[in-house]
């Protein structure tokens, strides 16, 4: 191998990590759209999920099966029909749904068994269990609109799911539910999924669709200056889905919106909507920072905090490279174990991505902002300011009159944001004495208000 792969591929791994250790033995549930497997999808996706198994995730899957019903409808030279966003599932549509299910259900098992070599999948047992987990009732006459076969989740087979799960093997549900009499339903993957993971109280409701994600603008056309909404909180989803029209085809944006904000409103802590379109978006949105489509979040996941004795291993490996540069000065372990109090942290999925040090000097009524750093991964998306903001309020708190930093490269940043520069004579006589004239750092002082 050659030194440039050794040189990305261990940082990115240990940046990875956190992740898998953070993910082990929580459940997902992924629904699949039909188009997906249409667009010759299933064997990238088929290899990422097993990926994904083998590092300790619990995973129900759910397939569509949307343009695989259309498509036998076609042959048989019956047309789709459609209300409500729903499909009304006639004898006919009924029957091209069961044959549809039963090979794309052939289909997923099939690429969960195959292992070749020089393959994601070389020397995987992924175990893939079907049944009759989903219990149904019809959707029956809506604004005067009969749906016949269609049908809605009346009950989940929570136990059964949980039981095979533990079991190790992955669970695949169909879009279709059978009453208590026996009677089939054509069902949406959207609604399984979404009932599936909320009657599990799954960790995660993932969708891999058509679209790439919400906007930030969902009404404008996308663009540089209109990028994908990566992480929307609950309660902005719940109002931008007030705002947007009932939806009818999977591309409108409240289709999959709808189901995320149920989910979460229901306890389901974050839902995805992914584009398969994309290799790897499952990869890329589990295992990554700031993941590649939209999540909908019962809560802000990054939270904005003082840290505490458990943080200095974050602390320490935030911090190391920008040490080894020289941004900063070294700091050992015992010394931020000592002062762990004194640091302000950004945590995303207990991992710090930020932290700064206030060190007092009361005597002069102002204090040292020590050691900011932001990670690479998170820089330019404002965590640096909100570390400075909690810095300076702690301070005020304090009944300190200003803060000071001591910098060699980033001077610049901090006379944006309100410093002036000082001689180093200005310094506290306690902070003076530390001073490393060989270092020349630059000394910069901001008043509070």
């Amino acid at each position: 191998m050659s030194a440039v792969f050794n040189f990305t591929f261990v940082p990115w791994f240990r940046s990875v990590a956190p992740y898998i250790h953070l993910h082990r033995g929580k459940t997902f549930v992924v629904g699949i759209a039909g188009e997906a497997i249409a667009a010759g999808k299933l064997q990238h996706l088929a290899q990422d999920l097993a990926l994904i198994q083998s590092m300790g995730v619990k995973i129900v899957l759910v397939h569509g099966f949307r343009p695989q019903v259309n498509e036998q409808l076609a042959a048989k030279g019956h047309v789709p029909q459609y209300s409500h966003g729903m499909r009304i599932t006639d004898t006919v549509a009924l029957d091209c749904a069961q044959e549809a299910a039963g090979q794309l259900r052939y289909e997923i098992e099939a690429a969960f068994s195959q292992g070749l070599p020089n393959t994601p999948m070389a020397g995987s047992t992924v175990r893939v269990i079907s049944g009759n987990f989903i219990t149904a009732r019809p959707v029956g006459i809506v604004d005067g609109v009969d749906f016949k076969h269609s049908g809605l989740v009346r009950k989940v087979d929570t136990k059964g799911i949980l039981r095979t799960l533990e079991f190790g093997a992955m669970v695949l549900l169909s879009p279709f539910g059978f009453s208590p009499t026996g009677e089939a339903f054509n069902l949406t993957m959207e609604e399984v999924a979404t009932s599936v993971a909320i009657e599990l109280q799954a960790d995660k409701l993932i969708f891999m669709t058509e679209i790439p994600g919400i906007r930030i603008n969902p009404t404008e056309p996308e663009g540089e200056d209109n990028p994908i909404d990566t992480e929307l909180p609950l309660a902005a989803a719940e109002k931008l889905l007030a705002q947007l029209p009932n939806p009818t085809q999977p591309t409108d944006t409240a289709f999959y919106l709808q189901h995320c904000v149920k989910a979460c409103k229901s306890g389901v802590e974050r839902s995805h909507i992914l584009p398969f379109a994309v290799d790897g978006a499952l990869l890329l949105e589990i295992y990554v920072h700031d993941g590649i489509g939209t999540m909908v979040i019962d809560e802000k996941l990054e939270s904005l905090r003082e840290a505490t004795a458990d943080d200095v291993g974050g602390i320490l490996q935030l911090i190391e490279p920008f040490e080894k540069d020289g941004t900063l000065v070294t700091r050992d372990r015992t010394e931020i174990e000592r002062d762990a109090d004194m640091y302000t942290v950004i945590e995303h999925d207990g991992v710090i991505f930020g932290c700064a040090a206030l060190y007092p000097y009361p005597e002069a009524r102002t204090a040292e902002m020590a050691a900011l750093t932001v990670s690479p991964h998170s820089q330019s998306q404002g965590d640096g300011e909100r570390i400075l903001k909690r810095i300076e309020q702690r301070a005020r708190l304090a009944g300190l009159d200003s803060i000071f930093v001591l910098t060699t490269r980033t001077m610049h940043w901090f006379i944006k944001r309100g410093f002036v520069q000082v001689d180093p004579e200005w310094l506290p006589e306690a902070r003076k004495r530390k001073y490393n004239i060989n270092r020349k750092s630059q000394v910069l002082v901001k008043k509070l208000g």
